[in-house]
């Protein structure tokens, strides 16, 4: 047995798609779908009747599926305040613990629900022999009183990897009038979220973790999910959700910058590095003053760049 020791690593986010556990065939085609990562939900998508099944599912297929290295995969429990959350935390981690990356937890509203399922997954990783700490926590943002503690639980456990806005139990609880899940309401002349993403935002920077958008549920409006992805992606995001396959290369685009862009932030980095090697405290680059704040956003550009694979 070993402990995890130093930062999380920061995985791949751009596209997390949903897989419901109830159905063999999305199961069955989750390793071969081109979003980073995909979740396999015990919750919404579950019926309450096949809540049992689909947890059974859920384990065979992480035991017999070939996931490629690079992606993410994490399976989603029901909320703490269910009777299915201590069986699907400790039956599917038990069983296949060292097939996940994550588990999703859904509606957290206290540091509480974060720091108990990082105790359970404690027992259970040093009851199967697994390496301690390894299994990460996603956090699900659904209600007021999610947002209200939303720093509090974005730092509750070392295993925190990411803040999820979930905008359809949000919206409910809120009483935004909407019905079409990751839609926009009429009457307001802004974006009725850039507060709630910002804030989000800004506590996944502060604890070094990401934030994810959840889905936007027309999956045949492409326009419009660009629409949102392109806005999520702005306020600084790290990726959203997808719903159906067809949605994955339209938010992996919008979460991957451009070859020029990218090749801009890296002559940029060049030209920082070259003028502060040589003593000056910053660069001239395309006609602007190059400094460390500029060198930590091209850093950024640079590194999803070469992630996306530009550098090969």
């Amino acid at each position: 047995m070993s402990v995890l020791s130093g930062p999380r690593p920061l995985r791949p986010r751009r596209t997390c798609h949903s897989v419901p556990g109830s159905s063999e065939k999305f199961l069955a085609k989750a390793p071969t779908l081109a979003a980073d990562q995909v979740f396999l939900d015990l919750e919404d998508s579950v019926a309450r009747s096949e809540k049992d099944a689909a947890r059974a599912r859920i384990i065979e297929a992480l035991k017999t599926l070939e996931f490629p290295a690079e992606k993410t995969v994490v399976y989603r429990v029901n909320g703490t305040d269910t009777p299915f959350y201590y069986r699907d935390l400790i039956d599917v981690v038990e069983e296949a613990g060292d097939k996940i990356h994550a588990v999703m937890l859904p509606k957290v509203q206290t540091p509480g629900d974060i720091e108990m399922t990082a105790k359970l997954l404690t027992q259970i990783e040093l009851a199967k022999g697994y390496q301690v700490g390894r299994i990460g926590i996603e956090a699900q943002i659904e209600d007021a009183t999610g947002l209200v503690n939303v720093e509090a639980i974005a730092t509750a456990s070392d295993r925190m990897e990411t803040l999820i806005f979930g905008p359809g139990d949000y919206s409910a609880a809120i009483g935004i009038p909407i019905t079409q899940i990751g839609g926009t309401p009429e009457g307001y002349p802004g974006d009725h979220l850039n507060y709630l993403y910002s804030r989000i935002v800004v506590a996944a920077r502060a604890a070094g973790i990401q934030a994810i958008d959840g889905p936007y549920a027309a999956f045949k409006d492409e326009e419009g999910l660009r629409t949102r992805t392109q806005l999520v992606r702005a306020l600084g995001l790290d990726g959203k959700w997808t719903i159906h396959p067809a949605q994955i290369d339209v938010v992996n685009e919008v979460f991957t910058p451009t070859k020029e862009s990218w090749e801009k932030a890296e002559a940029m980095l060049a030209a920082y590095h070259e003028a502060t090697e040589s003593g000056a405290g910053a660069a001239i680059f395309d006609g602007e003053m190059v400094d460390e704040a500029n060198r930590k956003m091209a850093e950024r550009i640079a590194g999803q760049g070469r992630a996306a694979g530009y550098a090969d």
